[in-house]
C-alpha cells in the first residue's frame, strides 16, 4: 500500500493538525493524543479501498485515539471497525469491557459508541472499516462481541487474521476487478468471526430482518448520484416490496423522498466549496447528484441552507480570486 501521508517530510508544529486531518477524512473522527514531543512524533499512513471497505495501514510513534461520546454522537453512518495488530501490542477499549492485541490478533469496535485504542508502544496496525449495514448482523450481538480479541482461540478468526493481512498489503486486490471479486468474501467473512464468537454461525447464512433498514440506507448512500433511484428500484433491489420499504423506513422516522433529497443537498454542498468546485457549473454539480433541474436546485438549496448554491461556492472561494 503506498504512503499517503508521511510526517518525516512535515514541520514539526504541522504533525499533529495534519495527522488529525488525514484519519477524520478518511477513517473516523477521533481525538488523538500524541504523548511525544512534537519533534519526535512519527506517522506514516496508507490508505486503500475494496468496494464499500475502507483500508488504513499504520506505523507510528506511541499514540492515544479516543472516540469520545460527542463525536459518537454526530456519525450518520455507523460503522465497524477491525483493527489487526501486526507487531508488538495495543488496547481496545469499549462497551465496558477491554483487550489486549497481540500480533496477529484483531478486535473489532463500532463508531458510534465511545471507544479508545492504546498504542503505547507505538502504531503497527491495519484498520478496516465495515458500513455497519453491509454486515447485516443486531446491534445487540456486535455490542457483545466488541472489543474482543479475536484470534488463536477463534480457528475462524485465524483464517480472517490471514486474510485481511493479505488483503491490507496486496495493492493488486485493491484494484479493478480483483477488487469487486473480494468484497463478498471479506463482508461474508467477518459475518463469520464474529456470529461463531457469539455462538449463533446460523446468522452468517442470512441477512436479517432486523437490520434491513440499515442495508436500505447504505443502497441509498451508494446510489444517490442516479437520477433512476427510485423507491420501486429500491424495494426491488432488496426483494421486498415498496410498502415494506416505506414501512421498514417510517419504523426508523425517514420519509423516503425527503431523506434522500438532505444527502444529495449535502453532497452537492461539500462539492461545492471543495478544492474542485469552481471546476464544474453550479447545474452540473447538481445534475451530477440527482438534481436535473437546476432551478428547482437552486431553490431547494436555498431552503436548506439559506444561502443559494452560486453564493455558497463562493463564499468557499474567494482566495481563489
Amino acid at each position: 500500500m503506498s504512503p499517503v501521508l508521511d510526517t518525516a517530510s512535515m514541520a514539526p508544529q504541522d504533525r499533529e493538525e495534519v495527522v488529525r486531518h488525514a484519519v477524520w477524512e478518511s477513517v473516523v473522527a477521533v481525538d488523538i493524543d500524541h504523548p511525544l514531543p512534537a519533534e519526535d512524533i512519527s506517522v506514516r499512513i496508507g490508505l486503500g479501498a475494496v468496494g464499500p471497505l475502507r483500508i488504513c495501514s499504520a506505523r507510528a510513534t506511541a499514540v492515544t485515539v479516543r472516540r469520545t461520546e460527542r463525536l459518537a454522537r454526530k456519525d450518520e453512518e455507523p460503522l465497524v471497525f477491525l483493527g489487526l495488530q501486526v507487531t508488538g501490542t495495543s488496547l481496545v477499549v469499549q462497551n465496558g469491557r477491554e483487550c489486549l492485541l497481540g500480533p496477529g490478533d484483531f478486535a473489532v469496535y463500532e463508531s458510534v459508541s465511545p471507544y479508545t485504542l492504546l498504542f503505547d508502544e507505538g502504531v503497527d496496525h491495519h484498520f478496516f472499516r465495515f458500513p455497519r449495514a453491509a454486515l447485516a448482523l443486531p446491534e445487540r450481538l456486535l455490542r457483545d462481541v466488541s472489543a474482543v480479541t479475536l484470534g488463536s482461540g477463534n480457528p475462524v478468526a485465524r483464517l480472517a487474521s490471514t486474510y485481511f493481512s493479505h488483503l491490507a498489503a496486496s495493492e493488486e486486490l485493491q484494484r479493478g476487478v480483483h477488487a469487486d471479486a473480494v468484497v463478498e468474501p471479506s463482508v461474508d467473512l467477518l459475518r463469520a468471526v464474529l456470529t461463531s464468537q457469539h455462538g449463533d454461525s446460523a446468522r452468517a447464512r442470512a441477512p436479517l430482518e432486523a437490520t434491513l433498514g440499515l442495508r436500505i440506507t447504505q443502497y441509498i448512500r451508494a446510489h444517490l448520484a442516479d437520477t433512476d433511484l427510485s423507491a420501486a428500484r429500491i424495494a426491488a433491489a432488496h426483494g421486498i416490496s415498496v410498502r415494506h420499504l416505506y414501512s421498514v423506513l417510517s419504523r426508523s422516522g425517514i420519509g423516503l423522498g425527503d431523506w434522500i433529497r438532505a444527502r444529495r443537498l449535502a453532497e452537492c454542498r461539500r462539492e461545492l466549496a471543495g478544492p474542485n468546485g469552481r471546476l464544474r457549473t453550479v447545474a452540473a454539480i447538481g445534475r451530477s447528484w440527482g438534481f436535473v433541474d437546476a432551478t428547482h436546485f437552486s431553490k431547494v438549496f436555498k431552503q436548506a441552507y439559506g444561502v443559494s448554491p452560486r453564493v455558497w461556492r463562493d463564499q468557499n472561494h474567494r482566495s481563489d480570486r
